[in-house]
């Protein structure tokens, strides 16, 4: 992964926000009409004089889920949305890589409906602090999820409508549990690059290799470590997971090029394997038996978990890889790239990837897996989610379709919800997805 580097944020900021597309959209957005509008586009409501979030009524009422006053504008949303297709630069390590997988992918067919829009929630804004790491949205239950926010980890309730601040790193954060090997000194102002959660557990990775843990069913912090003092240090994923005996773990991905795993149970470095190049994402399969490691090569490679010994590599990306996945069943996995493409493997055939899917703008940054296994999830770094129907062998996807940077996105746990974390100066928000459910008459006597 890319250093970080002032002009990479700007890159961002100045190549890919929304205003810059069209000049006379700037005054739109950011210049509001002071008269009042009982109209269901107005920016802000006017009982809490808060910014008005979209619900399902009003965006089938014809309102924008992102609350965009198109009407007002002086651009039609099919006219902008042509343009960022056209104007949008994808970040690429490896000149022309994009054009060079086009040719690979396979077609699907468009149009299906497995999510369908519950509410755009814009008091909830999460951030993006480097502009390839989007790991930075989770959800543990269909209405409870976690998010970045500034210096802020946020829990969001879509039920309540509400949030709260988890954990603040703005200033001077040490654990109150003493373990070995905990930093109890802490840590000063730390720039967050991933995190994660699950089972009431959160862990926090920083720029400078700094972990934070904490039990969210405990007060305080539980665990401080620096994973490394090397001078490229960012910790660029994590991956939480439960052994086969029940101990809870998880495995920290560094710029460094290592791989570190932590036993929770006992708060302490359980394992560690270092390859060549950055780290960017791992995932560990359902068994646990092996890891996906992808990084800062064009290859990817299927590891040993217990010695971290290749297996196979998985040769076909033309790019670095940011994201991986596993298939419930632990047969097929799935791994994200730079050449705006995610490819599909089989365990029983490692020589080449069985298929590969491609995004609209630029590169795949993130995969999720329903935990049915039913729908893969896929984020490119703006605009679009798509979401494949993997039991129709990925031929058939529903393309989520909006304006903004993408901080992350999560199912929930039972697959009833999908959460995508929109990061814009102007309409960032969390927008919510429900599952769609086709019942009949009869399914309410069974």
């Amino acid at each position: 992964m890319s250093e970080y580097q002032a002009d990479e944020a700007e890159y961002m900021d100045d190549e890919n926000e929304m205003e810059d597309v069209d000049d006379d959209m700037d005054d739109e957005f950011q210049g509001r009409d002071d008269r009042g509008s009982d109209s269901d586009v107005d920016e802000y409501d006017a009982m809490n004089n808060k910014m008005a979030d979209t619900t399902a009524a009003q965006a089938r009422r014809g309102k924008d889920i992102q609350g965009i006053p198109w009407e007002r504008l002086s651009v039609t949303r099919e006219k902008y949305r042509q343009t960022r297709l056209e104007q949008y630069k994808n970040y690429e390590n490896i000149p022309q890589s994009g054009e060079g997988s086009e040719k690979e992918c396979k077609r699907t067919e468009k149009g299906e409906i497995y999510y369908e829009f519950i509410r755009n929630s814009r008091s909830v804004k999460s951030n993006i602090l480097h502009f390839q790491l989007r790991n930075l949205v989770w959800a543990t239950s269909k209405h409870d999820v976690y998010l970045m926010s500034h210096f802020s980890v946020i829990h969001w309730s879509s039920l309540a409508c509400n949030k709260s601040e988890v954990l603040n790193v703005s200033g001077h954060v040490a654990p109150c549990e003493k373990h070995p090997g905990n930093l109890l000194e802490g840590f000063t102002q730390t720039q967050l690059s991933t995190l994660a959660v699950k089972d009431n557990l959160l862990v926090a990775g920083g720029f400078q290799g700094e972990l934070i843990c904490k039990n969210l069913d405990r007060p305080g912090i539980s665990f401080c470590c620096r994973t490394t003092h090397d001078d490229n240090a960012i910790t660029n994923a994590v991956d939480i997971y439960t052994t086969a005996s029940g101990a809870l773990h998880f495995t920290a991905s560094n710029n460094d090029g290592g791989v570190r795993d932590f036993d929770m149970e006992n708060f302490q470095l359980s394992s560690d394997f270092y390859f060549p190049w950055p780290v960017n994402h791992t995932s560990r399969s359902p068994d646990g038996k092996l890891v996906i490691i992808v990084g800062d090569n064009t290859d990817c490679m299927l590891v040993d978990s217990t010695s971290g010994k290749t297996v196979a590599p998985l040769c076909g990306h033309l790019d670095f890889s940011f994201a991986s996945a596993w298939h419930p069943d632990g047969l097929t996995f799935a791994t994200g790239n730079q050449d705006k493409t995610c490819r599909i493997w089989d365990m029983r055939k490692l020589s080449k990837s069985v298929g590969a899917l491609r995004g609209n703008l630029g590169a795949i940054r993130s995969i999720r897996y329903s935990s049915d296994g039913r729908f893969m999830a896929m984020a490119e770094p703006a605009d679009f989610v798509h979401v494949f129907d993997v039991k129709s062998g990925y031929d058939k996807e529903q393309e989520i379709d909006f304006f903004g940077e993408i901080s992350g996105m999560s199912y929930s746990p039972d697959t009833e919800s999908l959460f995508i974390g929109v990061w814009d100066r102007t309409y960032g928000s969390l927008l919510e997805f429900g599952r769609r459910r086709d019942y009949s008459y009869l399914d309410a006597f069974i």
